[in-house]
């Protein structure tokens, strides 16, 4: 993975470690797109706190802002989420590699 990869990771994974995000995400998957406002409507937070969120979630580039006249909508960008997904299932083989070959070497013991 080169370091612009890993960087974007990292991005995500902080992004992704508030629950209120992962809420801002969740709200966007189900509506398509939605202003900061119309989060705030439906989240616990007011409408500055879900602009900072989504301030955060587009420098990890896990949403959109598309401007609508005097409305910003957001939209989900499915791209980051999946070369996260890509990394975590390659650590995940690595971890399974690992475990497998501690299994055999208990099982050759035995």
């Amino acid at each position: 993975m080169s370091p612009a990869e890993v960087g974007k990771v990292d991005a995500v994974i902080g992004a992704l470690a508030d629950p209120t995000r992962r809420a801002v995400l969740d709200v966007l998957s189900e509506r398509g797109s939605a202003s900061a406002s119309t989060l705030a409507e439906r989240l616990p937070v007011s409408r500055q706190a879900v602009a900072k969120h989504l301030a955060v979630l587009e420098e990890a580039e896990l949403v959109a802002p598309q401007r609508a006249g005097r409305e910003v909508r957001y939209t989900v960008r499915a791209e980051a989420l999946d070369a996260t997904a890509r990394w975590m299932a390659g650590l995940a083989a690595d971890w399974d590699r690992r475990l497998a070959a501690v299994k055999r070497a208990a099982e050759d013991q035995s």
